[in-house]
């Protein structure tokens, strides 16, 4: 029997309205497990520019949340290296800012995340200094975590992920070989100017005595060069806390 038109279109507007009531009841149901198992991802790219990869990956994930527990601290500057503990007189932590999103923003109106890394069995003592790092690729937007020595020039380890760059080319950022790379470089030079660490265009050459170049990626010259940037503008913007650092004057940790 042939529905009229009013029958089609009520049926069709109720069975989407169910539909919109269902799919939007599963995902409150599931927003708090994904929202977990990203703080889980977020924690490990944050260890993972400190400890190896193979340790991050032989931990279960409460045993994750143990270790970071224990051994990272964190805060939230400024461009100018000053605290920030609240934004609009609510309180703010390194944990909830958005990156990508503070990225939208001019350098100067972003919040700047600082995790610090402590020695094992000793909570006072600063092993190393880890800073987000956002940028732009080749398609899409790249991001990770850069890790200082006490020091604050020598580059302990680094974290690359990317949203969409091409699988074997500039997706290779992600991959321990090309990270490994940045290890043990150095952000100044000897005058005290920040040059932070160049990839250099092709690959094959040996940089092993070069302080502030590492090899680069065949065939994916624009990741690396996104790369660059990325590095090199988010420690400008965190210049001054590194400065602050180097006077023996760093922000109380929270």
């Amino acid at each position: 029997m042939q529905q009229s038109n009013a029958y089609v279109i009520t049926f069709s507007v109720v069975l989407t309205i169910i539909l919109g009531l269902l799919l939007s009841g599963t995902s409150e149901v599931l927003k708090p497990i994904q929202q977990k198992a990203e703080a889980l991802d977020t924690k490990k790219q944050i260890l993972g520019a400190v400890i190896p990869a193979e340790d991050i990956e032989a931990m279960k994930p409460d045993e994750i949340d143990a270790f970071y527990e224990s051994r990272i601290s964190s805060m939230v500057v400024n461009i100018d290296g000053e605290e920030v503990t609240e934004v609009g007189g609510s309180a703010i932590t390194a944990e909830s800012v958005d990156v990508s999103k503070n990225y939208k923003k001019a350098p100067e109106e972003r919040l700047y995340p600082v995790f610090i890394f402590h020695a094992e069995g000793g909570p006072e003592d600063v092993a190393s200094y880890i800073f987000p790092v956002y940028g732009n690729g080749l398609w899409d937007n790249i991001w990770g975590y850069l890790a200082l020595q006490t020091d604050v020039n020598t580059i302990e380890g680094v974290t690359f992920s990317h949203a969409g760059e091409t699988p074997g080319l500039g997706a290779r950022i992600t991959s321990r070989d090309v990270q490994s790379r940045y290890e043990g470089k150095q952000i100044f030079d000897d005058s005290g100017n920040l040059v932070s660490v160049d990839m250099q265009k092709g690959e094959g050459k040996d940089y092993s005595g070069e302080e502030h170049k590492v090899d680069g990626l065949s065939g994916a010259t624009i990741t690396a060069v996104g790369v660059n940037n990325m590095l090199k503008n988010y420690l400008k913007s965190y210049r001054s806390y590194i400065d602050k650092i180097k006077e023996g004057n760093q922000v109380a940790l929270n």
